[in-house]
């Protein structure tokens, strides 16, 4: 590497260290870090703002604007409260059994909606049910969103790195399916187990608490029932457009900010009101983190990586395929897994081709898939819905950490990696 290629590792490594620590806010340390990048040489505007692959990713970031201009118009409308106080009585208040039924309610949406549309749409009901029965939100939000990125590995729409590996390879939605759904259903009944364990601290049952939730009808927090019906059209045309996002030939961001800007208007309210609601410090932070992961992809050091961890198998197919599982986790857990698997699979075709193509080595994908999706549990920029979810859970005065998330995250991260390396090898070698 070049003398540019080590300044750009030190300024992403010191941005890294400014965001753990949380010695700068992280939303200014990422935009001074993309500042450094453009400074450095690392990147230029052309690359930064206007590069598919090394650039910022306004895909991501106009997906993200439209779900929450969506979302800002749902609440008004009661429908959060309405599904908080439902699932609290669902739950009978059980802390425990609320968190399983979170879990599985995001790990079955996310496949079919995208991981961060989910958070998005189930965040702010986890708020308030938490709020109702007096337990700790924080816990159930970083749950939640960890069942999310599990779930959404499941199929070629859940779960954006996804797309672009099924865009390279030329993969189908029924592929996915077939592939990543068996090891998505046990990694996330697995999870379930851990969650009892990891989480126990925060199962507060509040017997008079739970009793004033009972007593509750849903029905009376609906605020508004014509825009709740014209929010439930507008979302039902959106989230079908996403599932047929590529028989449609849109992409799913023109989706999102079609759907916003129409409910918006539909729904008569001042636009300056509806955006006050928006994250805007979470669509600034992703804007610095684009720019800065994009430097690492311009000056080849992301490359260099994902090169050096498959060459040390030289072409051996099991070998090759835990480098892919376990290679593609730890990048992916320090940098958001967009930009990771956007300058890796490249490589990763080439791979496949000089190890028989797609019909000897396609297994290669699919373990390249679950490292870079699971690998986005670990911290809280490795996964576009954990950068969402933070930033939500600020806005609502609930403080995650770097460290609280990777406490969990580190944890989740090697459990549920090792059981898909497993497998890989059962399912593609041992039992081929």
């Amino acid at each position: 590497m070049g003398l540019t290629s080590w300044l750009a590792v030190a300024v992403f490594a010191g941005v890294y260290v400014l965001i753990a620590t949380e010695w700068v806010h992280r939303v200014a340390a990422a935009l001074g870090g993309a500042v450094l990048m453009l400074l450095i040489g690392a990147t230029e505007p052309e690359h930064a703002f206007f590069s598919q692959h090394s650039g910022v990713d306004w895909d991501v970031i106009f997906l993200l604007l439209g779900m929450m201009l969506i979302v800002s118009v749902l609440k008004r409308t009661g429908i959060f409260e309405f599904i908080a106080i439902w699932a609290a009585k669902k739950a009978r208040g059980r802390p425990y059994r609320l968190m399983v039924l979170l879990i599985l309610a995001t790990g079955v949406l996310s496949p079919w909606f995208d991981n961060v549309t989910t958070v998005l749409l189930i965040a702010p009901v986890t708020i308030l049910v938490c709020t109702r029965l007096g337990v700790p939100v924080v816990p159930y939000l970083i749950a939640e969103v960890m069942a999310c990125n599990i779930g959404g590995a499941a199929t070629l729409i859940g779960d954006p790195p996804n797309i672009m590996i099924g865009s390279r390879a030329g993969l189908s939605f029924n592929d996915f399916l077939i592939h990543m759904a068996p090891i998505v259903v046990v990694l996330l009944g697995v999870f379930i187990v851990m969650a009892r364990f990891m989480f126990r601290s925060a199962f507060e049952y509040h017997p008079e608490r739970v009793e004033a939730v009972m007593q509750l009808r849903e029905r009376d927090a609906i605020k508004d029932v014509r825009l709740l019906v014209i929010s439930g059209v507008v979302v039902t045309l959106v989230m079908v457009a996403f599932v047929l996002h590529t028989t449609l030939h849109l992409e799913p961001s023109v989706v999102a900010i079609t759907g916003g800007l129409v409910l918006l208007a539909a729904s008569r309210l001042s636009p300056g009101e509806v955006a006050m609601d928006v994250e805007w410090e979470t669509l600034v932070f992703f804007t610095g983190l684009f720019v800065m992961v994009g430097a690492m992809v311009q000056t080849g050091v992301i490359a260099d990586l994902g090169e050096a961890a498959t060459n040390a198998t030289e072409g051996e197919l099991l070998g090759t395929s835990m480098a892919l599982v376990f290679g593609s986790a730890v990048p992916s857990a320090v940098i958001d897994n967009i930009p990771f698997v956007a300058s890796v699979s490249p490589i990763v075709e080439e791979i496949v081709t000089a190890s028989g193509g797609t019909g000897e080595a396609g297994m290669l994908w699919w373990a390249f898939a679950l490292g870079a999706d699971l690998g986005g549990n670990a911290t809280i920029i490795a996964s576009s819905a954990n950068v969402v979810v933070i930033g939500i859970a600020e806005r609502e005065g609930h403080h995650i950490s770097f460290w609280k998330f990777s406490r969990y995250g580190l944890v989740v991260t090697a459990v549920t990696v090792s059981i898909a390396g497993l497998y890989v090898w059962l399912r593609y070698f041992a039992l081929a």
